[in-house]
């Protein structure tokens, strides 16, 4: 070979590897996990944001979902200490604190694990994602993390509940020691009842089809329920924001705009009731920060 003939097959070889380059997913950014104690994982980047912030309400101010809390709160203090932990599947009523519950419960268990507990929310879009930032996780050992999904649920043409399914549990590597899933949805069963119902009628075998369908929330070793709140409750937790913020108010005021409020609304809910200390504290003049 002629060293023209050299040159030009050189020259070939390295256009071919820098056009290889160009066509490589990029790397991921080592995770940089200092100055946040939450994150949101963005898929198409494949990083962490930090979150300055975390838009959480105090635990003490969750009213009428005691059992739920105190369960959640031990199974995230467990998770915290490096033993063994269950994957959480908030769901029921709408405006019931799942979500606040979640954020508020790794607040308090990140006061003490000194900055070896972070929250990570993945939305729901980039859950097929997952695996790969469980591959980043599982290079932290030395740090926890409650990776949370808001308002998780499925539609009857989407199957990536399967990469969801695989990731928990069932896949070659499993989840990272140093990892706990918690969702929250509206579903018990993440996907919606008719979906379920349409392969029960027209599979050959219906029984295994429901079962293949339900088994995500299998995956879920907590099952905490959130059921719609009496007026008691409703009016225990509006009382427990107004202490907290001192608004100034007659109790029997209180109380009788509060009703009024939930009558507007069609129901009563925490949310409801955050709802109406936002428009009294409005009303009021006051600031609640």
């Amino acid at each position: 070979m002629s060293k023209k003939e050299g040159n030009r097959l050189v020259a070939l070889a390295e256009r071919i590897a820098c056009a290889l380059e160009r066509l490589a997913p990029a790397l991921a950014k080592p995770l940089n996990l200092k100055g946040a104690e939450a994150f949101v994982w963005h898929s198409d980047k494949h990083e962490l944001q930090p979150v300055g912030k975390v838009n959480r309400v105090d635990l003490s101010l969750l009213k009428g979902i005691d059992q739920v809390r105190d369960i959640l709160m031990e199974n995230t203090e467990r998770f915290a200490q490096g033993l063994p932990a269950n994957n959480a599947l908030l769901w029921g009523a709408r405006g019931m604190g799942k979500s606040s519950l979640v954020k508020a419960a790794h607040g308090e268990v990140a006061k003490r694990a000194k900055g070896r507990l972070k929250l990570i929310e993945i939305h729901r879009e980039d859950i097929e994602s997952l695996p790969a930032l469980m591959a980043l996780l599982r290079a932290e050992p030395s740090v926890r993390f409650i990776v949370y999904c808001d308002d998780l649920s499925f539609d009857a043409d989407d199957t990536s509940y399967k990469s969801l399914k695989a990731a928990l549990e069932g896949g070659i590597e499993g989840r990272p020691p140093n990892m706990i899933f918690y969702a929250t949805s509206n579903r018990r069963h993440l996907l919606p009842r008719e979906m379920m119902e349409n392969e029960s009628s027209t599979a050959i075998n219906p029984h295994e089809a429901v079962q293949e369908k339900v088994s995500l929330s299998d995956r879920f070793g907590l099952w905490l329920g959130f059921h719609n709140c009496s007026q008691d409750d409703y009016l225990e937790m509006v009382r427990g924001y107004c202490d907290h913020y001192k608004l100034a108010i007659a109790p029997a005021d209180l109380s009788a705009q509060a009703i009024e409020w939930a009558a507007t609304r069609g129901g009563r809910s925490g949310r409801v009731a955050w709802q109406f200390i936002q428009d009294l504290a409005g009303r009021l003049g006051m600031r609640i920060e």
